[in-house]
Order: C-alpha cells, then structure tokens, then sequence
C-alpha cells in the first residue's frame, strides 16, 4: 500500500543532484546563521534572508514584469543557465540518406536494392546520440514538442539492429536526422528498462546510450518511463490505496542498475505527473470494460489534482509501455445465505430496473482527446453497435472512448459528501393530507353496545360489512394516490361528531433510513398517532409480530428463507420499533394497559405524554415556606433527580464570573505588510480561518452546586407552581477562569475546580446534567482513583476569591455539604444518593464480552474496549503482518490470525474447529462481541448499478463482515468507518448494512462521532453502526466529555433527502475543555529529521493532565518509537523555512535559492505568465507559473522543479484553495488533522511539521493524537508503524 513517503525532492531535481542519502554536515555557522534565520521566522520579521556561509546567496526572486523571453521551438527560457547548445558533429558525420546507405549498416548482400525495398521501415539503434531542435537547443523529446510539430533533429552513431554493444565502435556517425516525426516505447526489455525509439521519414532508431552533454536530458526520460511502471503496476494490484501509499512504493523502489538516476522521490513523481497520467489511461484502455479504470482510484485523484489537469490531452503516436497484467483478483467473499439474499436481491433489482430506463447515458466532457476520437470499431462494444452490424443490445460506449476526465468527475463527486445541508422535514406519517380525503365509506355502523364506563366508546364497527374491532389493523387512503396506502392499528372507538378512531401508525420501511432496500412487506412500529374519522379507512390488513426464536443465537448462516409471510397485498409483519429522529431500531417496549384504559389505550399516546412530563422540571419534598417562595429538598427533570448539594452542569452562558479570564485573542494572523518579492505566495491567505485551530472552540460548561431549589408565588392566586423551578447555585470556577488563565488549565487536571462563595439563580430547565464535586481532603480514596471511576467527576482543593485574586482554604459550609452527603450529617443529600448509584455501578458490573476484532489493524478499537472495561478480545483477524505483530505484542493472551477472513469464515462455517497454522477457530456461541472497520474502498468511484458495480460490492469485505455477525450472531456488533461510509453511494452501503441487521433481527443504529469531543487532539470523525441481539439493551452513543471545533463537528447525515442525527443531547457542548497539540506532546523531548533511536528517555516530568494519563501510572522511564521520518534535503529546507507562526504554511515560503545540505543549489521560482484570477502583486510582478493561469491550456515546458516554493502548489493552487495547509505547521493550541497512514507535507493531512521544530511529526506523535498510551507497542519500520496509526 502506498505509504505517503518522504518527499525527496531534492535529488531529482537537477542531474547533478547527489544521492539523499549522503551524510549532512553543518558546520557551526551553518546552525548559527539557522539559528538566527528561525528566530526571524518565528518573530515574523519582513527582513530579507542573509547570506548562508555556504558560499552562496539566498537572493529574492525579481519580480517578473513581463513574461521572460523564451525559444519559440523547443520553449526553453532563453536566459536560463540549465539551456544548453548542441556542440557539433564530427567531420565524418553523414546525413540520413547517405547514411543508411552505408554498408556497415546494411544487413542485404551487393545484389539486393538496399533500403529502398523494405515493405517498412528499417530498424537501426543508435548511440553516443544528442536531440536538439533548429537553432542548436538541446531539448528534451518527451515534452509534447513534436506532438505540435515542431522540428526536432538528434546527432549520433548508428549501429545495426543486431549489435546490442552501446560503445560507438563499428558504429557510423549520422548528423541532424530527422525531423523526428514520433517516438515510441516499445515496452520493458526483460521487465526492467524500456525500449525508446524514434521514427523518421526514413527509418526507426531505437535509443542506447546518450552523449554526454544529453545524458541528463535522456536520464529524465528513462526515470519518468521507469515511474509510469512503478505506478501502473502497484495500482493495478492495489487499487484502494492512498496517495500518500504511492509515494512510499516510490521511495523505497531502488532503480534498476544501469540507469542514470539512483533514487526516486515526490518530485520525480510530480515532474513526470502528465506521462504517468497518459500512461494510466493507456493502461485503462486496454483492459476490460467491466473493470474499474485506474484513472479514478483516490490515489490518481489526488496526483492529478496536485499536479494539475493532466487528462485533456494525449502523446500522438505512441505505442503504451508493456505492463504485465496481475489476474489475480480479491478473494471472493464468503457470505452467508441470508446476506448474500438480501444483496443479491436488491443488486438484481437495481440492474433491472437500470436496463429497463435504458441506463444512464455516460456523457463525455468533450474536450479530451479520448472524447473526440471516433468509435474505433474493433473492441467488444463498437462489434455490438447497429453502425458497426450488431444487435445494439449492450447500449455500452466504445472501450477506447472512456473519457477518462469524466471517470474522475463521477469519483470525486462520490467521495463529496455535503454536511451542511438543511434539515429537511420527511414525509408526514401523521396523515394530515389524508384529512382532505374524500370519503371512501358510505355504511359505517357500530356493532354491539358502548363499552361499559366508558361513554362513547365502542369495541367494534361495520364498515361497509366489514367488521373491525380495537386492535384490529387497516390501511388508510393518502390524497395522493401514487403513495401507498398508510397503515395503523386501530386503539379506540368512539362517537364524535363522526365516527371516528384512534390510530397508532406503523410506517413502512421505504419511510425509514433503509429506504428501497427494506422488506416491502416489513413494517416498522413508530411513536406517532392521531385521532381520524373511520371513513378514511380502506380495509382491514393483517400485522403479524414476528418474535425472536427461542434459539436465536445458534441460527446464524442457515436462515435461507427471505419470505417471513406470503405477499397477498394484505398481509404484513413488524418485529421492531422505530425511532425515526435517530434512526433507531428496537424491540419494541412494553406497555400494559389497566383495566380501565383497555379499550382507550394507545402506547404511542402514553409515551408521549411520559415525556412531556420528564421534560417539565418538577420539584418535591417541601421544606418551608416563605412569604414569596416555597423550598424543597428534591426536584426532577428529563428523569433525573436533583437535591440540595448536587453538583449540576448548565451552559456557558447562564452566568459569568466575577473575573475575565485570559482568552485567545481574535486577531488575524495575517501579517499587514509583505514584501511580495521575497514572498510572492503570501497573497493567497486571504482567510484567518486556519485549520487545526481552537479559537472557535466554545467554553465547557458551568459547573454549580445546589444550595437551594424553590419556587416562586403566582402573585394572582399566591399559590406555587411546582413546574416552575428555580435553582439558586454556589458557583465553581475552574483553573481557566481564574486571573491566571489558560495556562493554569494546561497544568492542572481537568477535572479540577476551585470553590467560590459567588451565587446565581438559574431556572432549572436550564440544567444540562447532574455531576458530582467532592472536597479532595475528604476522599477516602486517592484523588487518581476516584477520577478514574468515571466522567462527571470533578474535585476541588481550593477556594477562589476574585475580589483579592486569592486562593486560600475552602469555607466550612463548601466541605459541611460534602460530608453531609457522605452520610455523615442529616437528611438525605446529593452524596448519599450518589454513593448508592455508584454502589448499585459497581454491583452491575457484567463479566467481560468475549470479542472477536475483525480488520483488527494494530489493536486500536480492542484497546479502546478494554479501558472501558466491557471486552476482553479472544480473537483478532489481521491480514497486514505488522499490523499483526503489533497486535500480539499488546494483547499476548488474543489468538490473532494473519489470513484472509473470508477463508477463516469458510473454515468455519465448513465445521473445522482449527486452521492451517493449527489456530483453534471460534465457534458458534463463542463470541458475544463483534467489532471491526472493513474497508469499503473497493467499489469507489462507482455510481451506477450494474454488473460491475454488483460485483465489487457483493465481494466486498463489509458484506464478508456483515457474514461474521449473521453466522455468529454476537450480543452486540459495531462497525467503525470513516464518516463518508454513511453516505457512501448515495448512502446504499449503509441502507444494506441496516437491512442485513434487521433482518437477522438485530436492534441497530449509526451515527456520526467526533474523536476530538472524547479526549483527543485530533479531528476525527467516524461513523458507527451498533447493533444489540434480541432481548440486550441497544446502546446510545455516549455523550461528548469535551468542547470542540465547531466546524470539525458537523455529525448529521442526509439519506434521501431527511437529516439524522445521533442521540447525543449536548451537541457541541462538553463537561471538560477541549484538549489541545500542547497537552499532546509538549513533554516529549526534542529530535531532529531522520530521528531514528527506538527508545530515548522523557527527560522531563510530564505537564498536562492528559500527559500523566498517557503515560500511565506505572513509572515508565523509556520513552518508545518517538522517531520521524528522514526527509530529503529540499523538503528539509523548506521545512526550516517555514515560520513557526500560527497558521504558517507553505505560502510563507520565500522564493530565494539556497544550498541543500546535501551540496545542491534550490532554484528561485520563475512567475511567468499573467495570472487571470489574481492579477499582478503590488509590485505589477506577475504571478502565473504557466499558460493556464491566463485560461490557456497548461505548457509542459513551463514546469519547474528544485525550488523552495514547489511549482505544482501555484500552479493548481487557484483550483484548490491555494492548497491552505501543505507544509502547514501543527498549533500548540490546535489540534490535529485526523491521522492518516503516513504523514507528508503535501499529503491530504498538510499540516503535519511539529509546531516548533524542523521535521513532520514522530510516530509516538501521531499515536498520541488518537489516544494509544505511550505502553502501547508498534511493530516494523517507520513507515509500517505509521500505517498502523491509521
């Protein structure tokens, strides 16, 4: 897989680049002028870069007024130092027709015509050659220049076809061949080095080797044919790779011998981005057309983006370099007879009714090359179109037509997901519109007489002879005809003014989350009901509730029966309650009605009504009474219980404190002046919104302790109403919001307050919780311990007084209640009813969940179970053998298999108890907890429902793992995935994933989470799907213990058009502060680029509440796998020519040229073309870097590479919001980007250079980001332990 891997650039940039791996040596001026440099970044000084002791000058770039002059053939800059001249031929040299002429060339006797009678060309090879064009330039061939007919002529010894030695003995000297009409590739000699040929008027030549002064022109060519293998052909076997992948396959590929190049690195990936791109496409159009193109893998996505549009145009003649063709496919998925059903059922549906509509018709972008070709009439499709004498019957496009422009289109918009739409309001199942119905029964009678005590009411009715009775099921007329008829349990008969009934609606699974995807005779019970006239009644149906069998659990992988009943178009079954807001999918509660309620009784009505009541606070237990208010010991709301002493939680906003503490300040980060020479980028941060920053990130809540609850008079009547609450608090103040501000909240734990005599009277429907504050002094058990029995949680030691900006001793009344509530003075109190709760906690406490970690990776989901105490992994399925190993070293008690999980599943399920390797396999009854992120990356990019589409999904690993859970039907199941997987092809991964699970008769759920909200520096979103057995209590989402970023916690999902959200009640809110990169890593001691020792000391104790976590209470003097990753030279330097600034990016670079540590010189980037978007700088300079910045299309001979500010970055930049965050450095008060597999300066996580320090973050970094304890062990390279910090 491709890790992203250092970015070399610097040593393919020039051909006089030296290896990168040469030792670096700075002598002391060096690191004192470095020095000096790196405090002017970090002061934002405009002062212009000094001398480096190297010898050479860091100068700005002069702004470039007009386009600098170049050559109108081969497009060369005329003034450019790299421009070299073509030095002349040897005076025997002969012209092309003499030479082929010559008879040590000839390969016919005397008697033979010679060339002239070839019915082709003749084939000669040629060595020691040189191209140029007219004027003498010595240019490269590969660069689209004869593409656009430009003449290019080469000099060189030809030597016969058959003589494969490259000297130029035997050889005869040619001169200025050509013109060049194509070149070619005839593919890998051997599977090594590509054969390059060039064709003229008169003969082909295949190329040996370069003269000298062409060796580093021809060296590209050879390096950028060798890339387009390397990619190809990793792509082609790995097709669900990243970006960041690709590169790490390139870094670690070593050349093969005889090549004038020793090492590959991003920018040589970058530079040959266009060829590599075309041959992709060459690839892509060769293959199969059930096959999904190369072209639109998120890797190639992302090069193409960075590099620029690169599918517009193609190479002329040119024959494709020679692949060789990987047919080993994905292990087919083993499934179950229930999953394989339900996908195969709908996929089948979905394709037919896609043939019916005659498919979507592929449209073409038009302005490829690919577009405007014409059918070629050779491949499969052309043979089957009416024009070409076919049957016309597969409706596909030609196979050598696939706009390849169009493919990354459709990709992108597939992995587009818009948060931030509207709530949109699902259809009504509450029948309003059916109202307007006209009547559909014209005889409607009562039958038997009213119920007795109960006036009005009756048990049964005849409608139109049909006799229905409560609890009887119907189906209602919707004015609209086109829907389908509603249907609803009839709870209540009763005359009005008409007629009328009481009807508990049940909604159809369409109306649910699961779409087109449910069982059409499922139906779903739903807490909504209306009172409605009989008449609105179409007939009666037939609801069947459909139990859990007895042996449920022991049934998984043999239910083959789709049908629960036969369609007769009245019958229909529930087996689950649904929760429409949240997308919930329980066994529905249990509700008995009285005696007295029997024939009037609705569960839908009843539960509504339970919570209005919760919701309305309620105080009870009066104590005394005043000339104004009444007090009360108790009081409730949304089912909780409230007393005097009670800690409680309520919103920033409902009271301040008496002193403002320190806050971020909210200024621009923007710098007022900037000298636009020496930082020609700088003008593309318009914004001061910088990712990873916290500045928005709201307060945590108010933390207050009840001293009294009450209520006030009415003044009409004098009387209290108990509905009407007031609370009046003692209030808390923590660390940050006393004088000594955010740094006293960075040392101090989080779950530290300071008392305070200041009060506030709040009204109690305001609260947001119930949380508990002890007196440290009077714990009988180490603060540590009792923090660490849960969240809501919080201590204090101190009291804080505003007015003297003091801390002293807490008054006798702040620890008299505490002591109270510890039973040791009168009356109940909020301590003694949490001390039970706490006691009943520990009383609850289930046995561990034995768990099986499907896709386990290096252990992090089972680590995340086993702090909270509710699994022990039994098992663990890991194909990646790092990964693995990883796994072992951190749970040596887990039985972890390195195989496929399909072929553990067909073990299974064909009765063998153990594996090759003798591995006792779980059975059936084993497991009570399945957990698991399966990739779903192998049907991207893919929007349409056909064959293909069907294929890759129903061999997908999430339908293997939805296989694991139906054929051992666990307790309970998660599935993690990252956030798109909820809308992931128009949502129908998880519309199926929900099916499956109802249909095996699983309570499910899914939601959207924010890692940030639960203790880590790091934005990550996740989707969850939670599944319970029957008769197990499906989980809620747990609510967020910390503020975030706002904008990083947008967790609602659209699914056809409605918006759900989890069941999370406070939103953005949060009990503790957000915790930030400092609180991360501050404590980890300083390493440079390339550290790369094992084990290294802390040197230091640690700073932060979330530091003394993470490292563990066990003293642990060895600090493990804080090594990074060995940059190159060039990445190296702009890294250290990044400012230390927040929000510093790679748009601060300065465009100077400086010497590399490995000896080579950076160039300055040329602005040379006019900028249509931007204009010119202050200084009238301009800012293109090439033709497309005018609106023209793109000059590969405007590329340039070996310079500080990359080329590809302003070149794409205006497509892709100037490319903020690349090379972007981490905030001390920010947080992470969400981790990917290998950190890269311009990868898709960007900012990814420590905040202070000159190098990309270190794998103990990363680990911390997403919470793994320093104890926790990784396994292999750098880079394999960085991939299992996914």
């Amino acid at each position: 897989m491709f890790s992203r891997v250092p970015k070399r650039k610097s040593d393919e940039v020039d051909g006089d680049a030296t290896n990168g791996n040469a030792e670096e040596k700075i002598d002391e001026g060096d690191s004192v002028e470095e020095a000096r440099e790196e405090k002017r970044l970090k002061v934002e000084s405009d002062e212009k870069p000094t001398t480096r002791n190297s010898g050479s000058e860091a100068k700005p770039a002069t702004p470039a007024k007009n386009p600098p002059p170049k050559c109108s053939d081969c497009r060369q800059y005329l003034d450019d130092s790299d421009l070299k001249f073509f030095q002349g031929d040897p005076d025997d040299a002969l012209d092309e027709p003499e030479m082929l002429t010559d008879e040590r060339l000839s390969l016919f006797d005397s008697n033979e015509d010679g060339f002239e009678s070839y019915e082709e060309l003749p084939q000669h090879k040629i060595t020691n050659f040189s191209v140029y064009d007219k004027r003498g330039h010595l240019c490269p061939f590969d660069s689209g220049l004869i593409e656009k007919n430009i003449e290019l002529y080469f000099s060189c010894s030809v030597k016969p076809i058959y003589d494969d030695n490259p000297c130029m003995d035997g050889g005869v000297p040619a001169k200025k061949l050509g013109p060049i009409n194509a070149w070619w590739i005839t593919g890998f000699d051997g599977g090594e080095k590509a054969l390059i040929g060039f064709t003229t008027a008169f003969a082909d030549y295949i190329l040996m080797e370069p003269s000298e002064e062409y060796s580093y022109i021809f060296a590209l060519m050879q390096e950028k044919i060798y890339m387009s293998k390397i990619v190809v052909e990793f792509l082609q076997k790995n097709q669900d790779t990243t970006y960041e992948d690709l590169l790490n396959k390139i870094e670690t590929t070593v050349p093969p011998a005889g090549l004038n190049f020793n090492r590959f690195t991003e920018d040589t990936l970058l530079r040959h981005a266009q060829f590599v791109v075309e041959q992709v496409e060459s690839y892509d159009e060769a293959g199969d057309s059930d096959e999904q193109p190369i072209i639109v893998t998120p890797c190639m996505r992302d090069l193409i983006k960075l590099a620029g549009n690169l599918c517009a145009r193609r190479q002329a003649v040119r024959h494709p370099t020679k692949i060789e063709k990987d047919n080993k496919g994905p292990t087919k998925a083993t499934t179950t007879k229930l999953v394989y059903q339900i996908f195969d059922t709908f996929f089948s549906d979905q394709i037919d009714q896609n043939d019916k509509d005659g498919g979507a018709k592929r449209q073409r972008c038009g302005v490829c090359e690919v577009c405007q070709a014409p059918d070629c009439g050779k491949c499969p499709a052309c043979k089957d179109m009416v024009k070409f004498g076919g049957s016309g019957r597969n409706k596909q496009g030609c196979h050598k037509r696939r706009c390849p422009n169009l493919a990354l289109k459709e990709a992108d918009e597939d992995d587009n997901v818009d948060e931030d739409l509207p709530i949109l309001k699902s259809d009504s199942k509450k029948m309003s519109q059916a109202k307007k119905k006209k009547q559909n029964k014209s005889k409607i009678s009562w039958v038997g007489e009213q119920v007795e005590g109960k006036k009005g009411y009756y048990m049964k009715v005849s409608l139109d002879n049909e006799v229905l009775e409560v609890g009887d099921c119907v189906s209602v007329s919707p004015d609209d005809p086109s829907k389908p008829l509603y249907l609803a349990r009839i709870t209540a008969l009763w005359d009005g003014e008409e007629k009328m009934f009481h009807a508990h609606w049940f909604c159809r699974g369409t109306d649910t989350v699961l779409g087109e995807s449910s069982d059409p005779l499922e139906i779903f019970l739903v807490d909504e009901c209306e009172d409605m006239p009989l008449s609105y009644i179409h007939g009666k149906v037939n609801v069947l509730y459909k139990a859990p069998s007895e042996n449920w659990f022991m049934e998984g992988g043999v239910d083959d029966d789709m049908k629960v009943i036969e369609d007769d178009g009245k019958s229909f079954f529930y087996q689950l309650w649904h929760e429409s807001e949240f997308a919930r999918f329980e066994t529905p509660p249990e509700v008995t009605p009285s005696e007295d309620s029997k024939y009037t009784f609705c569960a839908s009505c009843t539960r509504a009504a339970e919570r209005a009541e919760q919701e309305t606070p309620r105080a009870f237990e009066p104590l005394e009474e005043g000339d104004s208010k009444t007090y009360y010991a108790l009081a409730c709301l949304k089912g909780e219980q409230y007393r005097v002493g009670d800690g409680v939680y309520l919103l920033p906003d409902k009271f301040s404190f008496g002193v403002k503490a320190a806050s971020p300040v909210k200024r621009s980060h923007r710098k007022d002046f900037v000298d636009e020479e020496l930082y020609p980028e700088y003008y593309r941060k318009s914004s001061d919104y910088i990712k990873g920053s916290n500045l928005d990130a709201p307060e945590p809540f108010r933390v207050g302790r009840i001293k009294e609850i009450y209520c006030s008079h009415k003044r009409s009547n004098n009387k209290t109403s108990t509905s009407e609450v007031k609370l009046r608090l003692y209030k808390f103040y923590r660390p940050e919001n006393t004088h000594k501000g955010l740094k006293a909240g960075y040392h101090t734990d989080i779950n530290q307050l300071y008392w305070s005599d200041e009060e506030v009277a709040v009204d109690m429907a305001d609260l947001q919780g119930r949380c508990r504050v002890e007196y440290g002094e009077d714990l009988v058990e180490s603060v540590q311990e009792y923090s660490s029995g849960g969240p809501d949680r919080f201590y204090f030691l101190e009291a804080y007084n505003y007015r003297t900006k003091s801390f002293e001793d807490p008054p006798n009344h702040a620890r008299g209640v505490v002591n109270k509530g510890k039973g040791k003075g009168k009356g109940k109190s909020a301590g003694s009813s949490q001390d039970s709760a706490d006691q009943e906690n520990k009383e609850a406490k289930v046995p561990k969940l034995r768990t099986l970690d499907v896709f386990s990776g290096c252990g992090g989901l089972s680590e995340g179970f086993h702090q909270a105490g509710i699994s022990e992994t039994l098992w663990a399925i890991e194909m990646w053998d790092p990964a693995a190993q990883a796994f072992r070293l951190n749970n040596p008690g887990t039985t972890v298999f390195t195989e496929d999980c399909n072929v553990l599943l067909k073990l299974v399920m064909s009765g063998e108890k153990t594996n090759s390797l003798g591995q006792k396999l779980p059975q059936k009854g084993d497991v009570e907890m399945l957990c698991g992120g399966p990739p779903c990356q192998g049907f991207s990019g893919m929007n349409r429902f056909n064959s293909r589409t069907y294929s890759k999904f129903k061999n997908s690993l999430v339908v293997s793992y939805l296989s694991y859970c139906d054929y051992y039907r666990p307790k309970f199941f998660l599935l993690e995935n990252v956030r798109n997987f909820v809308s992931f092809k128009r949502s129908m991964v998880l519309k199926l994933t929900l099916r499956c699970l109802v249909r095996m008769g699983y309570q499910c759920t899914f939601g959207v989470l924010q890692a940030g909200q639960y203790g880590v520096a790091q934005t990550r979103r996740r989707a969850i799907i939670l599944a319970a057995a029957p008769g197990e209590k499906l989980p809620r989402y747990p609510e967020p213990l910390h503020v975030f970023a706002p904008r990083a916690c947008s967790l609602s999902v659209v699914v056809d058009d409605k918006k759900y959200v989890s069941n999370v009640t406070r939103g953005n809110g949060g009990i503790y502060r957000t915790i930030t990169v400092r609180d991360t890593m501050s404590d980890l001691p300083e390493i440079r680029n390339g550290a790369a020792a094992l084990e290294i000391s802390y040197n230091g104790e640690p700073q932060s509440w979330f530091q003394r976590q993470i490292r563990g209470s066990q003293y642990q003097p060895i600090l493990r796998d804080h090594i990074c990753k060995d940059m190159s030279a060039l990445v190296a330097a702009r890294m250290r020519h990044i400012p230390l600034a927040p929000g510093s990016d790679w748009r601060d670079l300065p465009n100077i040229e400086v010497r590399l540590k490995d000896g080579t010189m950076t160039k300055k980037l040329r602005y040379t073309h006019p900028d249509k978007k931007n204009g010119r700088s202050s200084t009238g300079a301009l800012r293109g870097v090439c033709t497309c910045a005018g609106g023209k299309p793109c000059d590969p001979a405007d590329r340039q590479f070996n310079t500080l500010i990359p080329w590809c970055l302003p070149h794409t930049g205006n497509r892709h919001n100037h490319w903020a965050g690349l090379y972007g450095r981490l905030e001390w008060d920010g947080f992470f980007s969400t981790t990917v597999t290998n950190p890269e300066p311009m990868g898709k996580q960007g900012r990814v250079l420590h905040a202070e320090q000159h190098r990309v973050v270190s794998v103990r970094e990363c680990a911390r980001s997403q919470g793994f304890p320093d104890t926790y062990r990784f396994f292999g390279n750098i880079l394999d332990k960085h991939r299992q910090v996914p």
